[in-house]
């Protein structure tokens, strides 16, 4: 069970959101760098990166702070790999920012309004791309969040396996950056609806969760996002990976 340190990016800036809304932003730190190199000293084996400012204009806007994770992933002859999303709709960018040194494209809006672009990516770079299924009540949204449709987060998800990708992303934005805990239930149900791995998001709270996340890991999770819980000290990271070691 891998336990995944998210970087939200804002105005170049790493933040934590509550439910998504802009209007919540907690700034943890005006570095990015320095905190991939904190986390990666601390034993992280992968980054969970967001644009947010992408997510919402459809387009790249914090590529500098991204690059700078990068280089911090990338020192001491070592590498931290990275999965990004955020504002990313077209093939070129997934392209430039492999080159660059992101291991995962995350994929979230694009795959639900065009799914005919998520199938070309997982064509062009198989074994490089995740969709994100954010979703509320078993809906899925997008646009950052701000919208719901009616789709089902389960008959998306299984469309999406079969077009190739590497892991489903399952958020409950209902409890993202709330650290309510991880909706368990639902995360199991998409896991044992898919033969690809789910990553777990949204609520984690503390070492309780961790543990919850790891009697179920055989069901198909593979790893769960951390943010919030660990910029406040409410999961100590080392200790949440040794446990899921």
């Amino acid at each position: 069970m891998l336990i995944i340190p998210a970087i939200d990016l804002k105005d170049g800036h790493c933040v934590r959101l509550q439910e998504g809304d802009f209007a919540t932003a907690t700034v943890f730190s005006d570095d990015p760098g320095v905190t991939a190199t904190r986390w990666k000293a601390l034993g992280a084996q992968r980054l969970h990166v967001v644009d947010l400012n992408g997510a919402v204009a459809g387009r790249p806007k914090n590529e500098q702070a991204v690059k700078d994770i990068i280089a911090a992933a990338q020192a001491d002859d070592t590498e931290l790999p990275i999965q990004l999303g955020g504002g990313i709709r077209d093939l070129e960018t997934i392209e430039r920012y492999l080159d660059d040194g992101i291991t995962w494209i995350v994929i979230g809006t694009a795959a639900v309004k065009s799914p005919g672009f998520l199938h070309e990516a997982c064509d062009a770079f198989p074994g490089h791309i995740i969709v994100a299924l954010d979703a509320r009540d078993g809906k899925v949204a997008t646009d950052g969040w701000s919208k719901l449709t009616g789709h089902d987060v389960i008959d998306l998800a299984q469309r999406f396996q079969d077009y190739g990708v590497e892991a489903v992303l399952y958020t409950d934005i209902g409890r993202d950056g709330m650290m309510t805990g991880v909706n368990i239930e639902a995360t199991v149900k998409l896991a044992q609806s898919l033969t690809v791995p789910v990553i777990a998001s949204g609520g984690l709270n503390g070492i309780d969760d961790v543990k919850r996340l790891i009697a179920v890991e055989g069901e198909g999770i593979m790893g769960v996002i951390a943010g919030r819980s660990i910029y406040e000290g409410k999961l100590d990271l080392q200790a949440a990976m040794a446990l899921s070691a």
